[in-house]
């Protein structure tokens, strides 16, 4: 159960399918080297996971070839098979909020959970654009695609996940396999850490003793769209939500504070796991061009 987290001098662990119960905030308390075994199911292709996760000064560096520590792509319709990667993060061990949030954007990756794999939330489809999918870099753009919704079709897998045109194996919400879904007798644990280094909770908490799913403050605007596809506000698009402060437990950003600590947390809803960095995304997040 990712217990070698409760020892950063513990030796190489094997981390197949282990589920995450710690709820340590600072990263330094997850260094270690691990590996992991997983099938591509529909392809029946078996890889092997690598992650390193180390401290230098007040920062984490999380590298990972991004195989995940599961089976993955039982239900999913990827166009691109998974790749290895060689891919690396620096995070901040102390992150501090900003004085004003930043927008997410395609230009970075959102997150890594500690598996080694990603967090990239938005799509780079917007109606209207191409063929929906691919090419809209324009983050003024309306109606841009939510992968999580299920009207959207960007062929996601039984975690949320798929791969990008390089292969990049990469969660879009929930990566379902890290933490327990069903009847936890806990708050949910430290599943990842955002680019800012604040660190990401599943989606149980504790509310004065009862133990359930946080709430995002996002819900669906009432009408119809006044242009682009038309119809109903459904989900579809990002642009389908609205945050309300104080709708549900967490805020603007997708985050609250547990236990003193500042983190993001997974929710059933938009906007999943992140909607804007509370603190300063690391460079190290940027996204490299093709």
């Amino acid at each position: 159960m990712f217990a070698a987290f409760v020892d950063p001098a513990s030796a190489h662990e094997d981390i197949t399918n282990a589920i995450l119960t710690d709820r340590a905030a600072n990263c330094t308390a997850y260094a270690d080297t691990y590996s992991a075994q997983a099938t591509d199911v529909q392809n029946a292709r078996e890889f092997d996971a690598s992650v390193s996760i180390s401290v230098s000064g007040d920062h984490c560096s999380i590298t990972s070839n991004a195989v995940p520590n599961h089976d993955f792509n039982a239900t999913g319709r990827f166009v691109t098979p998974l790749s290895e990667q060689n891919q690396a993060y620096s995070v901040p061990a102390n992150p501090t909020l900003a004085a004003q949030p930043t927008a997410l954007s395609l230009q970075y990756d959102n997150a890594v959970f500690l598996n080694g794999v990603k967090l990239d939330l938005l799509a780079a489809g917007c109606f209207g654009v191409g063929n929906g999918r691919i090419g809209c870099n324009d983050m003024t753009a309306p109606y841009r695609y939510d992968p999580m919704a299920p009207g959207a079709g960007f062929g996601a897998d039984e975690h949320n996940a798929h791969t990008q045109p390089d292969g990049a194996y990469h969660y879009h919400g929930n990566p379902m396999a890290l933490f327990e879904q069903e009847n936890p007798t806990s708050a949910s644990p430290v599943i990842g850490f955002a680019a800012d280094g604040f660190p990401i909770f599943g989606i149980y908490i504790d509310d004065g003793g009862t133990i359930r799913k946080a709430t995002s403050s996002y819900r669906l605007k009432i009408g119809t769209r006044p242009g682009g596809p038309g119809g109903t506000y459904d989900g579809t698009f990002v642009d389908d939500w609205e945050y309300v402060d104080g709708y549900g437990d967490l805020d603007r950003c997708n985050g609250m504070t547990q236990d003193g600590v500042y983190g993001y947390v997974v929710t059933e809803t938009y906007p999943h796991v992140m909607a804007c960095f509370s603190g300063t995304p690391d460079s190290s997040f940027m996204k490299r061009r093709p």
